[in-house]
């Protein structure tokens, strides 16, 4: 089970935080899917099966009253991450709150989640993007604490 202990990690009467298994593959594979739409959901359901057996990936669900809110998917990076200087770093790949549980606290508690994976997974870093138009996520990042590094715009061109 991804390095974790259990698979309910965090509980309280309204909310809950569940590590990535095959009872909730789907839910995180849609949760996923409408965050990167460009994907299909074939795709998201390949990557996260393939991940529940990866230590190095994982993911967790958010639910709230029972009901799917969101996700946040970590992984463990050991190339360059920009503005880090240990490996592995832990990687926040994505996070998704759908709209009526955002600017409730939800997605801070699915930060305070990787941050937790990370350290079990000996990481003393923790590192992230957000695209560059993304103002909301670049809010939250800094809101938990993350410090921009940079901003970049990136170029390709087919040769001919």
């Amino acid at each position: 089970m991804n390095g974790t202990v259990g698979l309910r990690l965090f509980w309280n009467s309204m909310h809950s935080i569940n590590e990535l298994s095959s009872d909730n593959l789907k839910v995180i594979a849609e949760l996923a899917f409408t965050l990167w739409p460009d994907s299909s959901l074939q795709e998201e359901l390949d990557y996260f099966a393939k991940a529940i057996e990866d230590v190095g990936k994982s993911a967790f669900l958010l639910k709230v009253a029972d009901k799917d809110a969101g996700f946040v998917h970590v992984s463990l990076r050991n190339d360059y991450v920009e503005g880090t200087t240990t490996k592995p770093v832990c990687y926040l790949e994505g996070i998704y709150i759908e709209p009526e549980y955002r600017r409730k606290g939800y997605a801070e508690l699915l930060m305070q989640q990787a941050e937790q994976w990370g350290k079990q997974m000996n990481c003393t870093e923790i590192a992230s993007d957000a695209e560059i138009g993304n103002e909301a996520s670049i809010a939250l990042h800094k809101h938990v604490g993350f410090k921009e590094i940079n901003r970049i715009v990136c170029f390709a061109k087919r040769i001919k």
